[in-house]
């Protein structure tokens, strides 16, 4: 046993110092890198709008980013402070349910973002300095306001950004960037602290394997039987052992946050395992080419392939479970030849994982047998990157990982008798791109996926029914959406306005959805919305007092149009005669009191800005997005006058959810398979559409049954478990670890 260390809290909070320390002097960097990229997005060339936004966003940067720099370094600093200090100070999380700005909402999201990028790239060093620190203060799970923790750094970056006067549309231009030069300075500040750590005599090793064991007896557990032990979900935890500590080790993440550190993990345990199997040898043989004798094979193993000698099939008839077999017994007999061309052990260890996975790909049942041969014709190419780049082990983030994964979740479905010639198709077309241009590498790779990316972003909603559903979908988003800020501007226009408020009920509760249905089925700028529009400031000019002969006499003339307008506008939105008649009695009650001056006059000025403002609320709209929408089947066919009888729209279940569920479902891939609990019935449907502003997801299950499902309920689903990924664990990260698994039980395999 290692000898007890003394003052284990002073070190924890050295190390928070530290690392507080490392940051800091990282931050003009990170300023650096901010005014590269905001002078390549002001040179970038785009329509006018834009360019303007971009140039604007430059300016604000160089007048703010010094304020911003300082800001950063005391929001820094009081993360140091005892938490007592910190909420006095930065405010703290409510004690009560209350609204919550919309701005804090997106600085939210905007942090949730930035601490994915710091996860993708340091996370193992985070998991390994997350473990001491916990060791040594004796605590199960790191508190939420921990320094330490990505998201914590990223919120005070945001705040302060804000704070200093710039914009979140400007910093959302440069995300991604900014998101890269803060993973690579927080990964160094993480190295250090472990350093200091490690050299305080604090878990000097740190094992890995137990955070990524399976159940007893090897099997996976959890829905779709590629999840992690005891996971029925992406964020459940087990009671022993492995996976149990890793998840306790994870709590205060997001749910996605938490699959791409386990999947960190298994990766991270790969590359130990190199580094320790091959030593420095393994970093320096890979910056080399290979051999010319594994060259000279690999050069084989092409031709065989493009001579049609090796994995093809006959595309023509049917492909069976015999066809992978043979493909199987091919990756099985070429990886002997090349680990017998191999000079170096690195080059054999290549060879040998890269195999490894390949078999466990081709062992996946629940990838169709077409799918799977073309698959294993990736065994070449793949080993070509893992030969030249290190990083294929080690990054999650990979184009060559990233291309399979995608194309495997995308046909995880098919077992259910879902078919997809054209999908097929695209994946054939993609392998043989791959195999055009050879020597490109990763270029390749990653011009392939954003193709297949593309491809996904059309091909799914646009078969058959689906591009009917995806088409009224995107009718009644833009409906309801255009409600909702027809009332918030409405309400801007009215706020000091003499109005009475039978007037202004009907404003916003009824002409609003008129307005909104109008938009939708005759335009914006059609005449048909041009006149109800003016019916609003005809209605407001009538119910404002007449003191005046000529004015009642207009009333007295302008009138019946104006109610006869009024049950038109109705008449859209499919209210029957009677409901009518209520509303038209509200209103002609206000207006017989305008006639004899019981109301208040509105200035005539003022009604005419009104009556210019109204003929132009699109103009005035927020471009924000909105909240729930009022959705459901009924207003569905009254809105887009099409039977939705194939649509099932999902408006119940599930509980508030939080933002980390929210968070999570705006990443949902488009081509994903799910498990969605609805009805008392379990479907198995797969991720189709998402729309414009995300507002409205579309699942479609096998036999075309469609759920339009809006975006808070989508994540309420994956809160209460109802929607759960078909495959909990990408098909890489699946085979990395089925390799490892099988490297254990013969370690020799590995050089031999």
């Amino acid at each position: 046993m290692s000898n007890p260390i003394a003052h284990p809290n002073s070190l924890a909070r050295q190390a928070r110092e530290l690392f507080v320390v490392h940051v800091g002097r990282a931050l003009p960097d990170v300023v650096k890198a901010c005014d590269a990229l905001m002078s390549e997005l002001r040179d970038r060339h785009g329509p006018s709008e834009e360019a303007l936004a971009r140039r604007d966003a430059w300016l604000a940067f160089q007048q703010h980013h010094n304020t911003w720099l300082g800001l950063a370094k005391r929001g820094l600093q009081r993360l140091l402070l005892p938490p007592a200090a910190i909420n006095s100070g930065m405010g703290s999380m409510p004690s009560k349910l209350e609204l919550v700005d919309d701005g804090v909402v997106k600085d939210q999201i905007l942090a949730s973002r930035l601490a994915m990028k710091v996860l993708d790239k340091a996370s193992s060093e985070l998991n390994e300095l997350r473990l001491r620190i916990q060791h040594l203060e004796r605590r199960q799970e790191l508190s939420r306001d921990d320094p330490l923790l990505p998201d914590v750094i990223a919120r005070v970056l945001i705040e302060q950004w804000v704070a200093a006067g710039m914009t979140r549309d400007a910093l959302a231009m440069i995300q991604d960037g900014l998101g890269n030069a803060v993973a690579d300075k927080l990964l160094g500040a993480y190295q250090a602290a472990n350093r200091l750590l490690v050299d305080g005599g604090v878990m000097k090793e740190i094992d890995l394997q137990s955070l990524v064991k399976r159940s007893p007896g090897g099997t996976p557990s959890g829905r779709g039987g590629a999840g992690d032990t005891g996971s029925s979900g992406l964020g459940s935890s087990t009671s022993s052992g492995g996976v149990g500590e890793e998840t306790r080790m994870l709590t205060g993440t997001t749910p996605l946050a938490r699959a791409r550190m386990r999947a960190q993990g298994v990766v991270g345990r790969l590359r130990r395992l190199l580094m320790d199997r091959l030593g420095g040898e393994f970093e320096a043989t890979q910056i080399l080419p290979p051999s010319p004798q594994l060259q000279q094979a690999i050069q084989r193993s092409v031709a065989r392939v493009s001579m049609g000698a090796s994995l093809d099939v006959d595309l023509g008839g049917p492909v069976g479970p015999a066809h992978v077999e043979r493909a199987a017994a091919v990756v099985r007999q070429r990886t002997a030849e090349l680990k017998q061309a191999a000079s170096t052990p690195t080059e054999k260890a290549t060879v040998e994982i890269v195999a490894l996975m390949f078999q466990s790909i081709l062992a996946e049942e629940r990838i169709p047998a077409s799918v799977r041969v073309w698959f294993a014709r990736l065994q070449i190419p793949v080993l070509r990157v893992a030969l030249a780049e290190p990083d294929f082990f080690g990054s999650l983030q990979h184009p060559a990982r990233q291309l399979i994964d995608r194309m495997g979740s995308c046909v995880m479905g098919f077992e259910s008798g879902v078919s997809s010639a054209a999908l097929e198709a695209e994946i054939r077309r993609v392998v043989q791109v791959i195999e055009q241009y050879p020597e490109t590498g990763r270029r390749v790779f990653q011009l392939v996926l954003d193709e297949f990316q593309k491809f996904l972003a059309t091909h799914l909603h646009e078969q058959g029914d689906t591009k009917r559903v995806v088409s009224v979908a995107q009718q009644i988003e833009q409906k309801e959406t255009l409600s909702v800020q027809y009332t918030i501007e409405l309400r801007k226009l009215l706020e000091d306005v003499p109005v009475r408020d039978e007037v202004r009920e009907f404003l916003f509760k009824v002409w609003v959805d008129v307005l909104a249905v109008a938009s939708v089925k005759h335009g914006q700028k059609s005449e048909i919305t041009r006149d109800l529009k003016q019916v609003a400031s005809d209605l407001l000019w009538a119910a404002s007092a007449k003191p005046n002969r000529s004015d009642r006499a207009r009333v007295i003339q302008q009138l019946p149009g104006i109610l006869q307008r009024l049950r038109k506008g109705m008449g859209l939105l499919g209210y029957p005669p009677g409901m009518q008649d209520e509303h038209i009695k509200a209103v002609s009650d206000t207006l017989a009191d305008a006639f004899m001056s019981r109301t208040e006059p509105i200035a005539e000025d003022h009604l005419a800005r009104l009556a210019q403002r109204l003929a132009n609320l699109e103009d005035y709209l927020p471009q924000d997005g909105v909240g729930d929408l009022d959705l459901d089947a009924s207003s569905i066919e009254l809105i887009t006058g099409v039977d939705a009888s194939n649509i099932e729209v999902v408006n119940t279940g599930g509980s508030q959810p939080t933002e980390a569920m929210r968070a999570w479902a705006s990443e949902l891939q488009i081509g994903a398979w799910f498990g969605l609990e609805h009805g008392a019935k379990l479907n198995n449907a797969q991720l189709v559409w998402r729309s414009e502003r995300g507002q409205l997801y579309l699942f479609v299950a096998p036999a075309g049954r469609c759920f339009l499902m809006q975006a808070a309920r989508v994540a309420a689903y994956l809160q209460a478990g109802l929607l759960l990924p078909s495959e909990e664990e990408a098909l890489t990260v699946r085979a990395t670890r089925d390799a490892l698994a099988k490297l254990d039980a013969q370690p020799e395999r590995l050089l031999a």
